[in-house]
């Protein structure tokens, strides 16, 4: 069970570096082309013996640039699956902020009995959006809706949207487990990044280079 929770883990988070990494080079190709093909036609303007040849390869680099405009919707949508692959991974890592500086005067037991019912309400939130989100995908997949500028490539809204009931299925498992650690005194809270602590660490860290 171990080996499956870290080999889940890893794929987790080798899938959120694939998202960034697809992002940032489908946008920098983008970017790159409708650039450089300037750069060509500037040296067509500027050696006249070739101007044919450089005028030739920025036509070409145009024309990539202007069949690329898929690139936008595809960065859109990597994005979408990047977030909700992120709030998983948020939750696992104590990723996110916690605003629980009252909770921390009250007692150990009652920051346990606090923390099972916060965890029950994220538990009940996530619930509700997995089956929310499963009947709008499962219309979107009956409707046979062509995503934008994605279409041409035969990919559907409905491939893209169900990154959200994945997501929040994954977002109640990882709820579930801490729910479970919190059960068995493992865990006091719900495992989020304390911002104040982070910054009074970091303040520390200054002073004793200092």
């Amino acid at each position: 069970m171990h080996s499956l929770t870290r080999l889940w883990e890893h794929f987790e988070e080798g899938m959120i570096a694939f998202l960034l990494a697809a992002m940032t080079l489908v946008t920098f190709v983008y970017v790159a082309l409708n650039n450089i093909y300037t750069v060509f036609y500037t040296l067509s303007d500027r050696w006249a013996v070739t101007s044919g040849f450089f005028g030739y390869i920025g036509d070409h680099m145009m024309g990539y640039a202007q069949d690329m405009t898929w690139s936008v919707a595809l960065t859109k949508a990597l994005f979408g699956w990047l977030i909700f692959f992120g709030i998983s991974y948020g939750v696992r890592t104590a990723g996110h902020l916690g605003v629980d500086a009252l909770v921390k005067l009250t007692s150990k037991p009652i920051q346990r009995l606090l923390a099972m019912l916060a965890c029950l309400c994220c538990l009940a939130y996530a619930g509700l959006f997995v089956i929310a989100s499963y009947k709008w995908v499962s219309a979107l997949f009956t409707a046979h809706i062509g995503a934008e500028d994605l279409d041409r490539f035969g990919i559907q809204v409905s491939y893209i949207a169900v990154i959200v009931p994945i997501g929040f299925t994954l977002v109640l498992v990882r709820y579930l487990e801490i729910l479970w650690r919190i059960y068995t005194h493992r865990q006091t809270g719900l495992g989020l990044a304390d911002e104040a602590a982070e910054a009074t660490k970091l303040a520390q860290s200054n002073e004793e280079q200092h």
